[in-house]
């Protein structure tokens, strides 16, 4: 389990393409600090395991149904990522729970800056939107964003001056994908609303 507050800003460094899947090579000295074979590390909101480690870079398998249902295949040597190592037991949620398990993609479409932080609007898939909700939470690769506005087709963000420095969002342009996972709780809440009316 993750809390989309983003750890550091990585650098893809090698993508050897394997057909069916993809092995990613990332930097990251933060994360990698005691990382071991079959942790996991959040790239881009996407939970990868780590298959190889050496000094301040890792290796991870990325699926099909991954590359396909997420934006790392877009992914080249230079790209910046955003890292987040799992949350310990005990430790504070700074952030709201986050799988990992990214829903879909988005894009984003527009930025406004102010004077210290920006609004930003992504789009938002059509199965998607029932479970973005005004002042409720979202993941946008794998960064913890409360939704300011939420559209049938977009939803709008503010990011403050941290957010911009620290993570990918401060050098995405309109037109690039990002990774959305939306609230596991809403997931639960309506299978569990749906179920309760089956019964009936």
């Amino acid at each position: 389990m993750f809390t989309g507050i983003v750890e550091e800003l990585g650098e893809v460094t090698a993508v050897e393409n394997l057909g069916d899947s993809s092995r990613f090579r990332l930097r990251g000295p933060v994360v990698t600090e005691g990382a071991r074979h079959g942790d996991s590390i959040a790239v881009n909101g996407v939970c990868l395991t780590v298959v190889e480690h050496e000094g301040d870079e890792f290796t991870a398998d990325v699926m099909a149904e991954t590359l396909k249902r997420s934006s790392l295949g877009a992914l080249t040597v230079g790209s910046r990522v955003n890292l987040e190592r799992p949350t310990a037991v005990g430790a504070r949620l700074g952030g709201h729970i986050v799988q990992g398990h990214v829903d879909g993609t988005g894009t984003l479409l527009a930025r406004e800056p102010s004077d210290h932080w920006e609004l930003v609007t992504v789009s938002l898939p059509a199965d998607l939107s029932r479970y973005v909700v005004e002042k409720g939470s979202i993941t946008v690769d794998g960064i913890s964003l409360t939704v300011v506005e939420a559209g049938a087709d977009r939803f709008t963000v503010s990011l403050i001056p941290t957010t911009l420095a620290l993570t990918t969002l401060g050098i995405k342009q309109p037109g690039d994908p990002v990774n959305l996972e939306v609230d596991v709780i809403a997931k639960y809440v309506e299978r569990l609303l749906a179920g309760q009316g089956a019964a009936r």
